[in-house]
């Protein structure tokens, strides 16, 4: 996979984002900084943004980073899942996530063309949390050049027979969810979506 292919999997690439807004960029700190003590860090506006979202969104959501939910970490929050109800929530999720220190540092790593070792900016994702939303009718489809090319299981610690039994009838879903509101984007040489399938009378 080249760079560009990796650029353009990153969700801020492929969802609507409402208005541009200012970036909140990660800051690496030298050894001298180390030494100087320092107010914790404080990012008030980013919080009332958050905040803000997650009442438009209905009062639940799951974070997602450029590439990555932090899927690792689901186990320490409260709930035991990425459901995020506030700020606080969201933030002991992305720092404890192993997955996405991955995105942030080494996303570029194995990259036949690499440039870059690490993206120029990170874009936070706010989903509307639907707790009805299933696993076994979740599926990362794979596309490229334009064309659906693969579709597989998204959960892949556990075996749901249903999969089987409604195998076609799900890839007729998908296969139109993917031409009705995919396959028209102007840039899309390679990349996996996540169709929400439990929500497309499955």
């Amino acid at each position: 996979m080249k760079e560009e292919e990796v650029n353009s999997c990153q969700i801020q690439e492929w969802i609507h984002n409402p208005e541009e807004e200012e970036d909140f960029v990660v800051q690496e700190g030298s050894e001298d900084e180390a030494e100087q003590t320092s107010p914790p860090p404080s990012f008030e506006e980013l919080e009332l943004k958050i905040k803000e979202s997650i009442e438009s969104l209905g009062g639940s959501v799951f974070p997602k980073l450029n590439w990555s939910a932090p899927k690792d970490s689901a186990w320490i929050s409260s709930t035991g899942s990425l459901k995020c109800t506030s700020f606080s929530e969201i933030a002991l999720l992305l720092r404890s996530s192993d997955s996405l220190v991955h995105d942030l540092c080494h996303a570029y790593d194995s990259r036949s063309d690499k440039t870059l070792s690490r993206p120029s900016s990170f874009f936070l994702a706010l989903r509307k949390w639907y707790p009805s939303l299933r696993p076994e009718r979740e599926f990362r489809c794979f596309v490229r050049n334009r064309v659906l090319v693969g579709i597989s299981q998204r959960e892949v610690t556990g075996y749901y027979p249903t999969i089987l039994e409604d195998k076609t009838h799900l890839e007729m879903v998908i296969q139109e969810f993917f031409k009705g509101r995919i396959s028209n984007w102007k840039s899309i040489p390679l990349m996996s979506m996540l169709p929400p399938v439990g929500r497309l009378n499955c």
